[in-house]
């Protein structure tokens, strides 16, 4: 992969990590209680731990790949 390509890659896994985090804060802001409407405590914890759960799993993925494409980019590693 051309060092370019491999940087612009993986600066879009670091983008696309950003917004997963900002739909999780989505989420959580979606879910919250408020006087009319919202989920109860346990329903309230079971969305966000299931849902932040997955998230933050794809999150790790994006940082790691990132990581390993600007390494490319760079020269330090040789592509797989």
């Amino acid at each position: 992969m051309p060092p370019r390509i491999a940087r612009l890659a993986g600066l879009g896994a670091f983008a696309v990590s950003v917004a997963l985090i900002a739909l999780i804060a989505l989420f959580i802001v979606w879910t919250r209680p408020t006087a009319s409407s919202g989920l109860d405590g346990t329903e309230r914890f079971l969305a966000w731990f299931g849902v932040a759960g997955v998230l933050l799993a794809l999150v790790a993925v994006h940082i790691v790949i990132g990581r390993r494409l600007l390494a490319v980019a760079r020269g330090s590693v040789e592509p797989v």
